[in-house]
């Protein structure tokens, strides 16, 4: 059975919430019938390696692709800083 509570609920019976989420109670929380949050009990804490995964897992999180050229360096021009500090007017 899903619990769903409305903003307004949750704000009015956020110790009743946490109770529930303490049990191990997973609580939606929806505004206008749209879902928008869930709270949920921590589970035990993962490296980032660990949650990395996870996410793609879920497809929250998509691996970029593969470069197969290395990036240039950006060319320095001699004196920029100093340029730019005299437009200033330091």
């Amino acid at each position: 059975m899903a619990i769903v509570y409305s903003t307004y609920q949750a704000k009015a019976r956020f110790s009743e919430l946490l109770r529930l989420v303490r049990e191990g109670h997973t609580v939606t929380v929806s505004y206008r019938g749209q879902p928008v949050a869930e709270v949920r009990p921590v589970d035990s804490p993962m490296s980032i390696e660990e949650r990395l995964d996870d996410l793609t897992r879920r497809g929250v999180l998509v691996p970029a692709e593969k470069r197969s050229t290395r990036l240039r360096p950006v060319a320095r021009r001699e004196g920029a800083l100093e340029r730019f500090l005299m437009e200033r007017g330091d």
